[in-house]
């Protein structure tokens, strides 16, 4: 098995705990971490344009993305550490969620967690780029809560309308 670890600030350690304990041990493991390219592309922008100080070498953008990959490097590390296990690491920068269904093209299993509202169940548990890597990952998608899922209780009650009549359902 060749399964796809993707990781985000926020949810990754709760992602490789799951990853740790439900994939085969002797499944092929790469940890994904994707630095989005909009935010030093902004940073530089507003300098260059709405700030009207634009400068050669005085780019934040440049500043910026250097700091991300950095980062982004570590996390990859301390995922790796955690994870216990040899693994693959790969670092990618663009449209994240595009970036994540490219990488799981050559994957068995993708591995994410929910990133939105995780005080409840439901649709919004997801972000919008998880929602959209889940919707066109062409693999299979394990989803995990990085911590404990919330009570069944936390469903919202059905609406208040009577259900269709038999002939329109």
């Amino acid at each position: 098995m060749n399964a796809l670890v993707w990781l985000v600030e926020g949810t990754w350690e709760g992602c490789v705990e799951g990853a740790r304990a439900l994939l085969p041990r002797d499944a092929d493991v790469t940890l994904l971490y994707v630095v989005a390219s909009d935010l030093p592309e902004a940073a530089g922008g507003a300098m260059a344009g709405l700030l009207g100080r634009g400068r050669p070498g005085r780019d934040p953008g440049e500043r910026i993305a250097a700091l991300s990959e950095a980062a982004a490097r570590d996390l990859l590390e301390a995922a790796a550490a955690r994870l216990g296990r040899p693994a693959r690491r790969v670092l990618r920068r663009g449209r994240v969620e595009r970036e994540v269904v490219e990488q799981a093209a050559g994957a068995d299993l993708l591995v994410a967690a929910r990133d939105g509202d995780r005080s409840r169940l439901g649709p919004r548990s997801l972000g919008p780029a998880t929602r959209f890597v889940v919707d066109h990952a062409p693999c299979q998608v394990l989803l995990l809560w990085p911590d404990e899922a919330p009570a069944l209780g936390s469903i919202p009650p059905p609406p208040d309308h009577p259900p269709p009549p038999p002939h329109e359902r």
